[in-house]
């Protein structure tokens, strides 16, 4: 039976590895690529071990993920030991939004100044309820808060930002008519694409801030088969290309 990961942890994060918003908003001018990652799947962050010191990861973790953290395997260690890492400089919870001290008017807000530091976010896997709150704009945890912060159109932040999401759900889940809708809103309307701005001199711009890579198929832990998320391989290609990512020698 699964354990949720329960708030003996939490004095560790504050203690242990600095998450406060004074150290994220002194590290955004750190000269490294700013991975935001939501991921209960720590594999992704060792296959990208290899960029020491050019590349800084802060992991969201929504409270449903914690329940896949709790060291039932090799691949599925605790939420504390995701600080240990490669290249991982801090590990949010929803918590981490308001606390530990009261908001005061003036005061910068979480899901905001991650935003701000992120070059890119990578959701992986995406499950269907995230999918169904972003695409209906729901912000009601510290990953949906991000999201609907998110600068879509570059125009406050000045740079160009793609949100990547890998979804995985149970086969029946991911063949849904809801689900197809969904995608699309993300594929369609919100996914990034090359659009003519000038037909006469065929000039082009980069519109859109979403990148979906679709699920494999393969046997599920349910015993379904279909819906599984993408290889850890092709998530982390997107990556290195997103973030133009390159080893020093």
């Amino acid at each position: 039976m699964l354990q949720s990961v329960g708030t003996e942890h939490d004095d560790h994060y504050e203690s242990g590895h600095s998450n406060s918003i004074e150290a994220l908003v002194a590290a955004r001018d750190d000269g490294k690529k700013h991975l935001l990652l939501a991921a209960s799947v720590p594999v992704i962050v060792e296959a990208l071990a290899k960029y020491q010191d050019t590349l800084s990861i802060r992991i969201v973790l929504t409270e449903s993920a914690t329940h896949f953290l709790s060291g039932q395997s090799d691949e599925q260690p605790t939420v504390d030991s995701l600080l240990h890492l490669p290249n991982v400089d801090a590990v949010y919870r929803d918590h981490h939004e308001w606390g530990p001290r009261p908001w005061r008017r003036g005061a910068s807000i979480l899901h905001i100044e991650l935003r701000r530091w992120a070059d890119m976010l990578v959701v992986a896997p995406l499950s269907a309820n995230t999918l169904a709150k972003v695409v209906h704009g729901m912000s009601d945890n510290l990953l949906t808060s991000v999201i609907r912060a998110w600068d879509t159109d570059s125009s406050i932040d000045m740079k160009k930002k793609i949100i990547l999401v890998a979804p995985a759900m149970n086969s029946a889940m991911w063949r849904n008519p809801v689900t197809n809708k969904q995608i699309r809103v993300l594929t369609d309307d919100w996914g990034v694409k090359e659009e003519v701005t000038d037909p006469t001199s065929e000039t082009r711009s980069i519109v859109g801030w979403f990148k979906v890579i679709t699920p494999i198929s393969k046997t599920l832990a349910c015993g379904d088969t279909g819906g599984a998320m993408a290889s850890v391989e092709s998530i982390c290609e997107a990556i290195e290309r997103d973030l133009n990512l390159a080893v020093e020698n």
